[in-house]
């Protein structure tokens, strides 16, 4: 199983970045998927989360109305659109993926410590 994440760089206060996070060696539609980030110095900390159905979404209250998760099953693909950066949203950012089968399609969860399977990360730089 691998999740392989992409799109961070550097960009300035109030700009945009995508972040996507693709993943093979398992069955895609089984899992709800996760980002979370952890900026120098801190605890990691969950940011979106997304069910098996796409019908459950949830996000921190810090990334509220600016950032959005989605998922596309045809490319085995997470997104995180992320839009009005903040100096703050610097981190490293990693995807994840969390067994649901048996929980329900519509099943979601912001505790890093259920989800199964880690992304390698990318870096998200905001300047200010």
């Amino acid at each position: 199983v691998q999740l392989q994440a992409s799109g961070g760089g550097l960009v300035q206060a109030g700009g945009s970045l995508r972040l996507s996070c693709t993943a093979s060696g398992y069955n895609f539609r089984s899992y709800a998927l996760g980002w979370f980030r952890q900026a120098p110095g801190k605890e990691r900390e969950f940011v979106a989360a997304i069910s098996r159905s796409a019908r459950g979404v949830v996000y921190a209250d810090s990334v509220k109305g600016r950032f959005a998760i989605s998922r596309d099953a045809a490319k085995n693909t997470v997104y995180l659109q992320m839009s009005s950066l903040k100096p703050e949203d610097t981190a490293v950012y990693y995807c994840a993926a969390d067994f649901t089968y048996n929980r329900g399609s519509n099943y979601y969860s912001g505790n890093w410590d259920e989800y199964d399977y880690w992304g390698q990360g990318t870096l998200v730089t905001v300047s200010s």
